[in-house]
């Protein structure tokens, strides 16, 4: 079947491209406004695809292994959809945001509760840390989301912000079963060993699903940045500085796991799901949450390529390599 091992050969080179095609997918929706608009439309799919590949990804002894000695995973968790919440929601305030930009904040408050990306474990296996972690961190994180969420935008966000838990409980619940489902079927069907042979096709449908995200979410923040590049560059600082404190913070929290796990945590956090809580949230969004939420894309598909070769500095410089047994992740090069 030569065009099936074209595909293959085609998606392995893509996934061997990983944090730079992530990269260039947000400036092709920015260039290509049609494009963006088009793809906006499937952006849901997209998401599911990833998870699904997540899923399929990682071995399933390794996700195993992290629920079967729990404490970092609730640890890394708790960390996410608590502790930093509450610290970055009470930073804002102290700042004064809620009188300075009511719509601004609640754009921070949105993202403060979001759980990570759903990306998040296919953003880790294309740098070469612990998938498997972020992973288990990231179901676990959606599992609270309908408990957390709620409690937290009461205390801190308005009744414009009011979030329906059982709606967003059926909604992850749907995400979740069905990915993992489509994972299994796929496992069953084609066997552990034809996924282990095929991981970089894997990274590269991966990387196809996340470039269709990343786009659709750029429809209009290219209008918006020729009618107010004052207040995109803005937004843009503000987000690529709130990304790196989580990422640093995360690290510094996390050190005692290894830097493999750490930094792979450390993305998960500074890449929250603003998506999901925009879809939640009941009544009108205001139109700079809306920018804010986009703008937020910025630092999830451009950081992972400009601090990859960071990464691996660091993680070999400990001797931890890649972690590949532990993780069940074989890290993809760029080059």
């Amino acid at each position: 079947m030569p065009i099936f091992h074209a595909c293959l050969a085609g998606l392995a080179w893509l996934g061997r491209q990983g944090t730079r095609a992530l990269a260039l997918s947000v400036f092709v929706g920015i260039a290509l406004p049609p494009l963006a608009a088009l793809f906006k439309h499937v952006f849901v799919e997209a998401l599911l695809c990833l998870l699904a590949l997540a899923f399929l990804r990682v071995e399933p002894a390794s996700l195993r292994g992290q629920f079967r000695r729990p404490g970092l995973v609730i640890a890394a968790s708790l960390w996410t959809m608590v502790a930093v919440p509450l610290v970055m929601c009470g930073a804002v305030i102290l700042l004064g945001l809620p009188q300075a930009s009511p719509a601004l904040y609640l754009a921070l408050v949105l993202q403060a509760v979001a759980p990570p990306v759903i990306g998040s474990p296919a953003l880790a296996a294309l740098m070469g840390l612990d998938a498997a972690l972020s992973l288990a961190t990231l179901i676990v994180s959606m599992a609270v989301t309908p408990v957390t969420v709620p409690i937290l935008i009461a205390l801190f966000a308005d009744a414009s912000a009011e979030v329906s838990a059982l709606a967003l409980a059926a909604r992850l619940i749907g995400m979740l079963g069905g990915a993992w489902l489509a994972a299994y079927l796929i496992r069953a069907w084609m066997g552990q060993a034809f996924i282990d042979r095929n991981r970089e096709p894997i990274d590269g449908l991966s990387v196809v699903a996340l470039f269709v995200f990343a786009i659709g979410l750029m429809d209009g923040v290219g209008a918006n940045i020729l009618a107010r590049p004052a207040l995109v560059a803005t937004l843009t600082v503000t987000v690529f500085a709130l990304t790196a404190i989580l990422i640093v913070a995360t690290c510094l929290v996390m050190r005692r796991a290894g830097r493999s796990a750490a930094l792979a945590l450390g993305l998960a956090v500074g890449s929250r799901n603003m998506g999901l809580m925009v879809a939640a949230a009941g009544g009108a969004i205001p139109e700079l949450t809306w920018l804010y939420f986009a703008v937020a894309q910025f630092p999830i598909y451009t950081l992972p390529h400009l601090l990859k070769p960071l990464v691996h500095r660091w993680t070999s410089g400990a001797g931890e390599g890649l972690r590949k047994a532990d993780a069940g992740v074989r890290g993809s090069a760029d080059e």
